[in-house]
Parts: structure tokens; sequence; C-alpha cells
């Protein structure tokens, strides 16, 4: 079983629940290190200094903000502990929000929360809490030596902490040039709006997650095990992937066209809305 990445408890009001932390996602991405295609050895990273190309030792290495090009302010390591926040060890809710009301862009990394010995009917109180009333715990906990925001929630039978960014995290939409104002601003119009209506409503499901893969990382392991094999002696596979080819760009489209190409697709009896509803209803 995978190691807690912290210990403590949910607070709030009276009520403490000891926890542990754990991970809620899974690295699924394939590292790569860099060989010097002479001999096929790794390549170390080094510290050297960018006037004398000369190594620095770790004892010689301080920590400095760069507040304009070229020009830094040393900040010791003293310093940046009593700036750090107090380590705690409780999930501390502040508040409860009604969870629709939570911006997606907030959510940013989920961990489960399990219950620590003779804790469970805390645990559950909690959880039930929540479920019925349809809240989201706002709270701050510090993992490690920084402090997050963070949303708890239910999930089936778990507590899942989602770490939250802070509001000075998220960029402004209106920092962008964005097309504003009515569709019709915009030559679009009201049958494109219609045909477009229906295109969703055909390709409308239920969410299943396991539907979806990376399939370029999916490849990648086929590649990688074929190489394996063949440097073991195993037998090769065939091993070429076709990568589809880059499209480009046009001001000129034609939705209505589209959206009726995308709506006959849909009506086919291999089309994606067919399949799932066949697996739907087999299920």
């Amino acid at each position: 079983m995978a190691r807690p990445v912290w210990n403590g408890n949910i607070s709030f009001g009276l009520l403490n629940v000891p926890v542990q932390l754990f991970s809620g996602e899974r690295s699924v991405d394939l590292h790569f290190r860099m060989l010097d295609s002479r001999d096929e050895k790794p390549i170390r990273y080094e510290r050297v200094n960018s006037e004398t190309g000369e190594e620095v030792a770790w004892k010689d290495i301080v920590k400095a903000y760069e507040y304009a090009k070229d020009s830094y302010v040393v900040i010791d390591s003293e310093q940046i502990r009593k700036a750090a926040p107090e380590r705690t060890e409780s999930v501390e809710i502040e508040s409860f929000v009604d969870r629709e009301s939570i911006d997606p862009r907030y959510f940013e990394k989920p961990y489960y929360l399990v219950p620590g010995k003779k804790a469970e009917k805390g645990y559950v109180l909690l959880r039930e809490i929540l479920k019925r009333t349809d809240k989201v715990g706002i709270a701050r906990v510090v993992i490690r030596t920084r402090q997050y925001l963070a949303a708890l929630m239910p999930h089936e039978d778990a507590l899942v902490l989602v770490l939250m960014r802070f509001p000075q995290e998220i960029v402004a939409a209106d920092e962008f040039k964005l097309p504003t104002g009515q569709p019709a601003k915009y030559r679009v119009s009201a049958k494109e709006l219609e045909m477009g209506e229906q295109l969703i409503a055909s390709m409308a499901t239920k969410w299943n997650p396991e539907d979806y893969h990376d399939e370029f990382r999916g490849k990648l392991r086929k590649l990688i095990d074929a190489q394996i094999a063949k440097q073991s002696g195993g037998k090769s596979t065939n091993t070429d992937v076709e990568m589809p080819a880059a499209r480009t760009a046009s001001n000129v489209v034609d939705f209505t066209a589209l959206l009726k190409k995308s709506l006959a697709a849909q009506s086919t009896p291999g089309s994606k809305k067919n399949v799932a509803a066949k697996r739907q209803k087999a299920g």
C-alpha cells in the first residue's frame, strides 16, 4: 500500500477526525534520460557558475529573487524558514460552500483522506453530512512547508481533499482578446445555433472515464516494449506509428455544412453515439 503523504486530523467546530493523506493521482508519464550517443552513458546535470564555468558546491549556493534583469536580492535560509507557515497537523475547515459554486479552474490536485484507527464514526458522520447538504468544506492545510487552500468533499465512500489554487494564481479571462457580444455580431445564425444544439444532443452520453485513453502514450509504450524485446533477443513487432497530419486553420469555415455532416455521422449505425447506447443497454 502507498505511504501517506501527511498525518493529522480534520478539524471544524469541535469535531476532530484523525486521518492520513494519500495521493489521489498516479503519474503515467514516460520519462526519458539523456545519454551520450557515443557510449550511451547518462548525462549528468551539474551546478556551474555562469561566469566562470566552475562547478559550485551545495554549501556555496544561496537562494535569491531576480527583481530586475541580472539584479538579485539574496534571501537566506533562516529568513525563508521564518516566513514559512506554521506547520500544523490539521485540515482547518473555515467554511462550507455549495459544491456547484466553485469554479473548476480552482481545483488542482486530489488526495484521499483515510480515517485513523477508531476514527470511522467521525469520518462517516462528516462524509454523510456533506453528501446530504451538497456542501464542500473550504480549508487550509500545510503539507511539508507550503500552505494550501483545499476543498474537502465526499466521493463514494471516501473523503477527498482537493488542493486548490489561490485567486492570485488564476489568470483572468479579460486578459485575452476574446470575442464578446451577441452571436449575431459574428454572423452566427439562429439555424447554426439550433443545428449545433442538435449535434450536441446526438452526441450526449453518460460520462465514463474508461472510454478515454492517452493514445500517444500507448503507442510510445509499444515502441519501448518492442525495442526492449529486440535488445534482449526477443522477437520485435511492427512498431510503425502513424501520427496524424497537422491541420491548418482557416478563417472561412462553413459551420452549417460541418454541422449537417456531423449530425448525419451521428445517425449512422456505427457512430460513437449508437455504440455508447448499445454498451449502456447491454450493461
